[in-house]
């Protein structure tokens, strides 16, 4: 016998997957509750359904789903804002961020720190979104897509998980051929 618990091994891989799908419900969370703040409350809004029949087609909660609507009505909840952030990566990618804050001044330092970290910076606004075409909340690389291998590879895979990470980032979008789109909810 191993002398290992098989809880042990079970409990791992449950606080993994717990983690990660805490982090999808976050989103969905401070998604619903902008939406809901545009559409004051109203599940019947076409904006606010949408993103509420992706949450539940991603096995949000019920509860999660009420609450997040309810803070998003409610005139002493959060006020989110929606920011986009743009930059190019290794290789001339284009990235586009989009983000839901309730703190612009803390999040854009945040996000140019990461972003310094890895040695690229964060591009004035319009600078890289002439490579998409926004269709509803997604952005839609523009042809020809940029091919990219090894070391730049490399690299953008860590902006793009760097990105990732952060709590208040809702999607990423590269133009570069394979990495299209990052966002986490196929809408």
């Amino acid at each position: 016998m191993s002398g290992h618990s098989k809880w042990a091994t079970t409990k791992r891989r449950k606080e993994a997957v717990d983690a990660v799908r805490g982090k999808v419900f976050a989103r969905y969370a401070r998604l619903i509750m902008l939406e809901s703040k545009k559409a004051s409350g109203d599940t019947s809004a076409p904006n606010l359904a949408a993103v509420i029949a992706r949450a539940k087609a991603d096995n949000v909660p019920k509860d999660n789903i009420d609450r997040a609507v309810a803070k998003g009505a409610s005139k002493e909840g959060a006020s989110l804002e929606e920011i986009t952030y743009e930059a190019y990566g290794p290789a001339g990618v284009a990235i586009i961020a989009t983000a839901l804050t309730d703190n612009k001044n803390r999040t854009t330092p945040e996000i140019k720190h990461l972003l310094s970290k890895l040695g690229f910076e964060v591009s004035a606004p319009g600078a890289a979104s002439w490579a998409f075409a926004k269709t509803g909340m997604r952005y839609i690389p523009n042809e020809p897509l940029v091919d990219i291998s090894g070391d730049d590879e490399e690299k953008l895979v860590a902006i793009l998980e760097a990105l990732d990470d952060h709590e208040d980032v809702q999607a990423i979008f590269t133009n570069a051929r394979g990495y299209e789109n990052t966002d986490e909810d196929e809408s």
